[in-house]
C-alpha cells in the first residue's frame, strides 16, 4: 500500500512539471511567433550639421596644409580618404578651414556633407568650408586636393604673426615666383618661413616648371597646383601665399605695396597680420549675374560675420571665384560697396571652372582680423 501510494505521489508530480515544461514552451513558441511578426523599429540617424558659415581661430596656433592626390575611387571616396588623412596627421590640431579644389564630374555639393559626416563620426568640431570645382589636377583620376588650416592646441607656431601675399600674376612660372619671392622679402619673412603656395596654372604642362621653382623658392612650403579651368584663352600663373613673420608688424593689420610690385588701388599685395584671431568664412555663392544678385550675396555674408563680431572694415583678405569675365568685373566693383576702399584687401581673383550650385555665377570666401 506504501509504495502504492509513494508511485502515486512521484506520477502526479511528473504530471505537473511535464504540464508546466508544455506550458513554458508554448508561451516561449508563442513569444517567438509575436516577435516574428511585429515590424522591426526603424532607426533614424541624426541629422547631421552644414559646416559653420565662419569660424574664429587664434593667430599664434595656425597651422597649413595641403593633403597629397590620389587617383583611387570616385570623388567621395577621395574626399573621405583626404579627410582620413588630416585627421590622422592632425595630431594635436583642429581643423578650422577647408578649401576644396574639385576635378572632374563628381558632385561637389557631397564635399561638404562628408565634411560633416567624417568629423560628426569622430567627434570633431566642424571646420568651414569652400567648394570650387577646378578644371584639372595634377594626377590623372585626382578628383580633389583639400588645403587645410588647422589649430594648434598645444602650443603658440606663429608668436609674430603671419603675412598674406595676394596672387602673383605672371605669363609664366619664372615671373610669377620672381614676384612672389620679390613680396616675401618685402615682409621680411624668410623664404624657409613661408607655410603655404598655391599656383593657379592655366595649363598642367606648367607643373614641373612651377614646382622646381616653388621647391627652390621656398623649400618648406605645403604646395598645391590647379588648373582653373580646362581652356585657357591665354598663358598664365598666379601663385598665393602665406608666410610665418619673424617679428610683430607696427599695427594689428597693416597694408603693404612695397615697390617692384603692381600697384593697383583695388587690392593690396601684401597684408602682415598679428591681430589676437583670424575668423575664416566658407563659400558665399551669388546666383544668376545680375547686380543685385551679387550684392545680395555679400549681404549675406556680411550677416553671418557679425555673430563673430567682425564686419567688412575688418576684412584684409578675398578670394574671388567668378565663372565668367563679366560677372568677375562686376563683383570685383560692386565688393567695394561693402568693403574698405582706402585699405583693399588682398585677394586672388581668377575665373574657375563651376561651382557647388549650377545657378551660381560668382562665390567668394573672406578673412577678417578679430579680437
Amino acid at each position: 500500500m506504501i509504495q502504492s501510494g509513494l508511485g502515486s505521489v512521484i506520477t502526479r508530480k511528473l504530471c505537473f512539471f511535464c504540464a508546466a515544461f508544455i506550458l513554458l514552451a508554448g508561451a516561449a513558441a508563442h513569444a517567438q511567433k509575436k516577435k516574428k511578426n511585429e515590424e522591426p523599429i526603424t532607426q533614424t540617424l541624426p541629422e547631421l550639421k552644414d559646416p559653420p558659415a565662419a569660424i574664429t581661430a587664434e593667430t599664434g596656433r595656425l597651422v597649413f596644409r595641403v593633403t597629397p592626390l590620389s587617383a583611387k575611387g570616385l570623388l567621395s571616396a577621395q574626399v573621405r580618404e583626404a579627410l582620413k588623412i588630416l585627421v590622422h596627421d592632425s595630431k594635436s590640431a583642429s581643423v578650422v578651414k577647408l578649401r576644396a579644389f574639385v576635378s572632374g564630374s563628381g558632385d561637389m555639393r557631397r564635399v561638404p556633407m562628408i565634411v560633416s559626416e567624417v568629423f560628426t563620426e569622430r567627434k570633431l568640431p566642424l571646420p568651414a568650408v569652400t567648394t570650387v570645382q577646378v578644371g584639372g589636377l595634377p594626377l590623372v583620376g585626382a578628383q580633389v586636393v583639400l588645403e587645410s588650416i588647422e589649430l594648434d592646441n598645444k602650443k603658440t607656431v606663429n608668436p609674430s604673426g603671419l603675412a598674406f601675399f595676394a596672387g602673383q600674376q605672371g605669363k609664366d612660372v619664372t615671373q610669377s615666383v620672381t614676384q612672389l619671392q620679390t613680396a616675401v622679402n618685402a615682409a621680411g619673412v624668410k623664404p624657409a618661413s613661408v607655410l603655404r603656395v598655391t599656383c593657379f596654372l592655366s595649363s598642367l604642362d606648367m607643373l614641373q616648371a612651377a614646382q622646381t621653382a616653388i621647391a627652390n623658392a621656398f623649400p618648406a612650403a605645403a604646395t598645391n597646383y590647379v588648373q582653373p579651368q580646362r581652356l585657357a584663352l591665354e598663358p598664365l600663373v598666379e601663385c598665393e601665399a602665406v608666410g610665418r613673420l619673424e617679428k610683430p608688424p607696427a599695427s594689428a593689420v597693416q597694408f603693404l605695396n612695397p615697390s617692384g610690385l603692381t600697384q593697383n588701388p583695388n587690392y593690396t599685395q601684401i597684408v602682415l597680420v598679428n591681430a589676437p584671431n583670424l575668423v575664416f568664412s566658407g563659400t558665399q555663392m551669388a546666383f544668376r549675374d545680375q547686380d543685385n544678385d551679387i550684392r545680395l550675396a555679400f549681404e549675406r555674408l556680411l550677416k553671418q560675420l557679425e555673430p563673430l563680431k567682425v564686419t567688412y572694415k575688418d576684412v584684409f583678405w578675398t578670394s574671388l571665384y567668378p565663372l565668367t569675365r563679366p560677372v568677375a568685373d562686376k563683383t570685383g566693383n560692386i565688393r567695394f560697396e561693402f568693403l574698405d576702399h582706402a585699405r583693399p584687401p588682398a585677394s586672388t581673383r581668377l575665373l574657375f571652372e563651376g561651382l557647388p550650385s549650377l545657378d551660381a555665377s560668382v562665390a567668394f570666401d573672406v578673412i577678417a582680423a578679430a579680437n
